[in-house]
């Protein structure tokens, strides 16, 4: 096999065999680039049989780059009289599979990519296997590391910049694109989310994202970023106190930071997701917010900023093992007038000790 990274596809059909699949479809941006190394991709699948070499597809033009780059045989298709959807039928037949079962990825597929498969072989046979994709790539190997390490590095400048922006006055917009420009001058290739820069009771919604509003006195003001390498994420959340702030809002910062601390504590190899959970937890719940908590503190990181093997929470029985990367601590506590801080870090699971990637100081930030 040429391919560059035969690891990955071997892990992919050790899955594909547990789920009784015939091809794997990958068509799917962080996919792609998790098996091919290339991020400049567009109008491409890789096509990974449980048995024969994996393959791609593309534009006849891109063909000789991505078999260059990629190290997979690679069929051009020549549009408009041919389709990425019939030159996929035409090798998915080639492998001599007539009714294959076909593993399908959690998000987009094109719909004239699905109808092409649907009208050749039996939909009956499609399967969603979101988290065989999850699994696949939820132990980093050393150079996916790096790229984020990387991506971390440019989120704690966006964070530097975030808050030297911070003051009454100024908007959350104003303070997201000081934070923006200065990721993508550290190398950053842009947010792998939307940024949210938010204050006051606004740090209490589900997904907030920056405003026109302006900051004022007595705020605290919640920077959450996204930085990529390589296509690989990291993200950061810090909480920045715009004088001074409710004693109980303060403290529930310090609750969070403590919870956190407790959960990286708890983050090492052969222990579940709920038992990490659990550690946060039992401190939110001694001091009193139970209630007002989720059940959710984290996800593997990776291609994607939230991935979800491993998912942090309550009950989960994903074991962790040494080269996960997750994000530690998402919620705050949600209850009106004090609620809304939140402090979130991304750590690499190691063998003997963990590291935190985003490595900026986290307690309270008074201006």
């Amino acid at each position: 096999m040429g391919a560059r990274f035969v690891d990955r596809f071997e892990k992919a059909r050790r899955l594909m065999a547990e789920k009784n699949l015939d091809l794997l479809l990958v068509v799917n941006r962080e996919n792609l680039i998790y098996f091919t190394g290339l991020t400049q991709i567009e109008c491409l699948a890789v096509l990974i049989p449980r048995e024969g070499e994996p393959c791609a597809v593309t534009l006849w033009l891109d063909a000789g780059y991505v078999e260059r780059e990629s190290g997979l045989t690679t069929y051009g298709y020549y549009f408009p009289r041919e389709t990425l959807a019939s030159k996929v039928v035409e090798r998915i037949r080639a492998y001599g599979l007539k009714e294959p079962r076909i593993g399908f990825e959690r998000y987009f597929v094109d719909f004239a990519l699905y109808d092409g498969l649907r009208q050749a072989f039996p939909e009956k046979n499609f399967i969603g296997v979101a988290d065989l994709f999850y699994r696949i790539r939820s132990v980093k190997e050393a150079q996916e590391i790096e790229f984020m390490r990387q991506a971390a590095a440019a989120a704690c400048r966006g964070m530097e910049a975030a808050i030297k922006s911070v003051r009454p006055g100024v908007t959350e917009l104003d303070i997201l694109a000081e934070a923006e420009y200065a990721m993508l001058k550290a190398g950053s290739g842009g947010s792998s989310f939307r940024p949210q820069v938010v204050s006051g009771e606004r740090a209490l919604l589900t997904h907030p994202c920056a405003s026109n509003k302006k900051i004022a006195p007595g705020e605290a003001v919640v920077i959450h970023l996204g930085a990529t390498y390589e296509g690989y994420c990291a993200k950061m959340c810090r909480t920045v106190a715009v004088g001074r702030i409710p004693p109980e809002q303060e403290n529930i910062y310090y609750l969070l930071l403590e919870a956190q601390d407790r959960a990286i504590a708890a983050l090492r190899p052969g222990a579940t997701a709920g038992e990490v959970d659990a550690a946060a937890r039992e401190v939110v719940e001694t001091a009193g917010y139970g209630n007002n908590y989720l059940d959710l503190v984290g996800y593997g990181v990776g291609l994607r900023q939230s991935e979800f093997y491993p998912i942090i929470g309550k009950g989960r029985t994903e074991v962790i093992e040494a080269g996960m990367v997750v994000d530690l601590l998402l919620p705050t506590i949600y209850r009106p007038g004090i609620g809304g801080p939140r402090v979130t870090d991304v750590i690499y699971v190691g063998e003997n000790k963990n590291e935190i990637l985003t490595d900026y100081p986290r307690e309270l930030v008074q201006i």
